[in-house]
């Protein structure tokens, strides 16, 4: 192994983009021109769409009468997507505005053409990326100036996670439907994933974790796989929520960055100049 190690524990598809992201900005930079460093992808949640007919149905009759719909991450939307199948603006006959947390989810967005029609969706998203969370969102929102009580909000997300966002909109009198669009399945222990994990050495790994829920996972697998050895490594994370779960599992350094994977990028280089 090289004398340090950068495991990317996003799923698959979306860590592949980002080991592509960090290597060319790890070469171009300069900052590992002796060694460069092994990067690992290590999915310890898989995003497994949820492909039921009659879900469908009810994302589309749930929308026809809805003012707002929230996607919570990029996932939500590339699930309803394909399950859709059809232009966002043909669900209702008024343009529904969607409200996102980050520039990822935005992204996906954009790569759905949605945002960027002849009268263009209105895409509601934190301004400043440091709030790219519920919180966040919610502060935007309250710029609406609406009133709550006559407004119906889907929010489409994974099964689990965080329920704050709904759970204010409800305090607020908003009538809301949340629908799970996907679950995550933990990495399997025999997946041979993990092996390389047990050749790093742990005190020169920087682990990047972008989820509260993959974090506690390896919280349990760390117990029995590598006990002690997180003691030892640094994690990143691009939210004090992450930042607090990887803390309490037991990393020896945590570092906290703005949201965002060029902001993981920068991070990453810093840490390798160490």
């Amino acid at each position: 192994m090289s004398t340090k190690t950068i495991v990317v524990t996003r799923p698959s598809g979306q860590a592949r983009q980002l080991i592509e992201l960090l290597t060319n900005s790890i070469e171009k930079s300069g900052v590992a021109k002796r060694s460069l460093p092994e990067i690992i992808s290590l999915p310890l949640l898989t995003i497994v769409p949820k492909t039921d007919d009659h879900l469908a149905d009810h994302i589309a009759t749930a929308l026809k009468d809805a003012d707002l719909a929230i996607f919570v991450s990029p996932n939500a939307i590339e699930c309803v997507m394909r399950l859709l199948e059809r232009d966002w603006q043909a669900f209702s006959k008024k343009i529904i505005p969607i409200g996102v947390m980050g520039g990822s989810s935005r992204f996906a967005l954009e790569n759905h053409g949605i945002g960027q029609e002849k009268t263009p969706t209105p895409i509601l998203i934190p301004e400043n990326n440091e709030q790219w969370d519920s919180e966040g969102l919610w502060q935007e929102l309250q710029a609406l100036k609406w009133d709550w009580t006559v407004k119906k909000i889907v929010i489409f997300k994974g099964e689990g996670g965080r329920e704050w966002l709904a759970d204010t909109l409800v305090k607020a009198g908003a009538k809301v439907e949340a629908i799970s669009t996907y679950t995550r399945v933990p990495l399997d222990l025999d997946s041979p994933a993990w092996d390389a994990i047990h050749e790093i050495d742990f005190s020169k790994s920087l682990w990047l974790l972008t989820s509260s829920e993959a974090v506690r996972y390896l919280g349990q697998v760390g117990k029995d796989q590598f006990p002690q050895s997180l003691q030892r490594a640094s994690a990143l994370c691009p939210h004090h929520n992450i930042a607090d779960t990887a803390d309490m599992i037991g990393f020896g350094e945590v570092f906290t960055t703005e949201p965002g994977d060029e902001a993981l990028i920068k991070a990453s280089l810093a840490w390798l100049t160490l």
